[in-house]
């Protein structure tokens, strides 16, 4: 039981306490060359989150950067499972279509900045394309990837039963898959929020990248640090719940 909880408990909060003095230690040779670094360091830092969570302009910028995170999530799901689906089921598609998308892929979405901002305008518009963008690939190939690893019989027993393609799709395929698509799910969600910040800096008077660049311009070092941490546990919380909906789907799917 000890031996669990240490594993569960102890070891991490080792791991954080190691990278907070390594934090620490940083900031201090950093002092040595530019004074302002200390406002860097661990306790100023750890104030300035307290003021921002008990705040609420923070949770405002929160709310919109997880709205943003949902649609693009959204859209990337919509398209990236069909496409996945038809990747598998199709051989001429796949290989038609394959090195589109694994030239696509390999391409930094921040690099369509300019030209998402071009096409749709200022705003969430462009914001919710390079989220989708970044969060499409890992959908569609774990889709295809559980597709390809499906019973064969399966699918021959739908057919013998006359099923339709759309009752294949949806009654045979989809529910063998959600395991694949949500492992995908939690990929993107990694890339999406990645993506965010840097697109968020963009063309938007609110969200978390944009909450970065106003305390960089108050000079509010220690608050930017502060949203730094936030952002990360944040993500970790996102990334949590992705676990979590995986996990509990195996266990009823056994």
């Amino acid at each position: 039981m000890l031996t669990r909880a240490w594993t569960r408990l102890g070891l991490p909060l080792v791991g954080l306490a190691v990278a907070v003095g390594l934090w620490s230690l940083g900031v201090s040779a950093l002092e040595k060359s530019t004074p302002i670094g200390a406002a860097f360091a661990p306790l100023p830092t750890v104030l300035a989150l307290r003021e921002l969570v008990t705040g609420s302009d923070i949770w405002l910028h929160v709310l919109l950067s997880l709205q943003r995170v949902g649609v693009g999530l959204g859209l990337a799901i919509v398209i990236g499972v069909p496409l996945g689906v038809l990747v598998a089921m199709s051989k001429s598609f796949s290989g038609a279509a394959m090195p589109l998308f694994q030239l696509l892929r390999m391409v930094s979405p921040l690099s369509w900045m300019p030209i998402a901002v071009m096409v749709l305008g200022v705003g969430n518009a462009p914001v919710y394309f390079l989220l989708a963008f970044a969060a499409v690939w890992p959908i569609m190939l774990n889709t295809a990837a559980g597709v390809a690893r499906l019973d064969p019989n399966w699918l021959l027993l739908a057919r013998s039963l006359s099923a339709t393609r759309s009752e294949i799709v949806f009654k045979v395929i989809l529910p063998g898959i959600t395991a694949d698509i949500l492992t995908g799910v939690r990929l993107a969600i990694g890339i999406i929020w990645i993506v965010l910040v840097p697109a968020e800096m963009l063309g938007v008077s609110a969200g978390l990248g944009y909450f970065i660049l106003d305390t960089r311009d108050r000079l509010a070092y220690s608050e930017l640090m502060a949203a730094i941490v936030l952002i990360g546990i944040l993500g970790f919380l996102l990334d949590y719940l992705a676990r979590a909906a995986h996990a509990r789907w195996l266990h009823l799917k056994r």
